[in-house]
């Protein structure tokens, strides 16, 4: 993709700064990739060329602790406790009723600004500072950097769940000149609770890949939705209730009743840490009759961890499954994480059930696709669950080691055509065309988002 958005005779360009902890902050990064300075791409603030030793000891240390506690949560137990005592507490999300002033830094603000006041940050900041255009960050902690180093330029924060701990916002809000940049409604209302003020809080919806939108009109999205909602409603259920609104929405006559469309695709997107792995063997296990009749594709997707996507190979070699790989069964790792971000997305075209944890993939529902809730994994992926229940785009996953039934069952019915449909009538969709407007300041060329909590 092109680097640098062309509106009105002027290029927009921004250093996009995301982290690589997990995927959960550089994946929307990714999807605003086509802004960033020419040369430049997605700078990974823990990880960048001519990062000093003092500061990649540290950001490594803090992303090893988090992934192996994220790890050991599948452990019975004693995981879950591990997790919440050492991990979850310290970014735990406050209850938001009732309204209340949340504004007093927590121990783990207090942290954060410690390692900023011992030079944490300041020689990206002074790197990027040399090209003045705006910041935009995905991590909160590299807003707070560039405050805290005088960034000459604009600071915008993109917030990546559906509600956010005190953590997201900076030591004295009501000073700061920081923009934030929310996906939902809950999140501008939750800033506001933090001391935050109005005009700097601008809800956009989430970031979501323009390559599967296709534009303002979104006429690749329409095209996928339209493939989608054949392969999801094989016996015409849900068309059959809906198919005056279909019409309107996405043209007369598409898919008809008697076209059955394509073997319906799920893909199982396992996170950053890896921790899934072993639902992923239990979800094999469970689908191997449908696969080997040619009922339903399985793509599971280990990321940029190729080893894992070895042991995934090889538990199909175990289950007698190595005759589907590449047909019915697709594993997919990649060495690159920047090879990953770009081939997860060309995937999803071809896509109709996410299969994944309540992570920032939730807001992945605005492009009609189902989301089918793995458990949590943090109090901030509890919200996730919930936002996505609330508009419709997904259900919590029954036991999976049956999903051999009852996946099929919720197919057959129409259940997630309803869901694909929900979600992309009311989950945001435009993110990032709102976020290049509102940066630059420019026109918005489409409707306001209501404030939906």
């Amino acid at each position: 993709m092109r680097n640098g958005s062309r509106k009105g005779g002027h290029v927009h360009y921004a250093h996009i700064v995301a982290a690589d902890m997990g995927y959960g902050h550089e994946r929307p990064a990714r999807s605003l990739e086509y802004l960033a300075v020419k040369g430049e791409g997605v700078v990974v603030a823990n990880n960048y060329p001519g990062i000093p030793k003092k500061d990649r000891a540290v950001w490594q240390k803090s992303r090893q602790f988090y992934e192996t506690m994220s790890r050991l949560k599948s452990i019975p137990l004693i995981g879950d406790v591990l997790f919440e005592t050492l991990v979850d507490k310290g970014q735990e999300v406050a209850l938001f009723y009732p309204r209340r002033d949340l504004s007093h830094p927590t121990i783990q603000l207090r942290q954060m600004y410690t390692g900023i006041r011992a030079g944490l940050g300041r020689h990206l900041i002074e790197k990027l500072a040399k090209n003045p255009v705006p910041i935009i960050t995905t991590f909160f902690y590299v807003a707070f950097m560039a405050e805290e180093f005088d960034y000459p330029g604009d600071i915008w924060c993109v917030t990546t769940d559906a509600d956010i701990s005190r953590a997201w916002a900076p030591w004295d809000p009501k000073k700061s000149r920081i923009h934030y940049i929310v996906g939902n409604g809950r999140c501008a209302e939750r800033l506001k609770l933090y001391g935050v003020r109005d005009e700097f809080i601008h809800l956009t919806g989430f970031p979501l890949p323009p390559d599967l939108i296709g534009g303002i009109d979104a006429p690749v999205l329409k095209t996928d939705i339209i493939r989608r909602m054949c392969a999801l409603d094989p016996k015409g259920i849900f068309r059959s209730f809906h198919a005056q609104v279909l019409d309107s929405h996405l043209g007369k006559g598409v898919c008809p009743m008697t076209q059955n469309g394509h073997v319906p695709t799920v893909m199982f997107a396992i996170g950053g840490a890896g921790a899934q792995e072993k639902l992923a063997k239990t979800i094999l296990k469970s689908l191997a009759h449908v696969l080997a009749r040619g009922e339903i594709k399985l793509i599971l997707m280990a990321g940029a961890r190729p080893g894992l996507g070895e042991r995934l190979k090889k538990e199909a070699q175990r289950l007698h499954l190595g005759s589907l790989l590449n047909k019915t069964l697709v594993i997919k790792s990649y060495k690159r994480r920047a090879t990953y971000f770009s081939a997860f997305h060309e995937l999803l075209h071809s896509v109709d059930i996410l299969w994944t944890k309540p992570s920032e993939l939730s807001f992945y529902a605005g492009l009609g696709i189902p989301i089918l809730i793995a458990p949590p994994v943090g109090s901030q992926e509890n919200f996730n669950r919930k936002w996505i229940e609330q508009v419709g785009g997904g259900v919590f996953m029954e036991d999976p080691r049956y999903a051999g039934e009852w996946l099929m069952d919720w197919i057959a019915s129409g259940a997630f055509a309803r869901m694909a449909w929900n979600g992309y009538i009311s989950a945001p969709t435009h993110g990032t065309y709102r976020i290049e407007a509102i940066v630059f300041g420019e026109d918005m060329p489409i409707h306001t988002l209501p404030l939906i909590v």
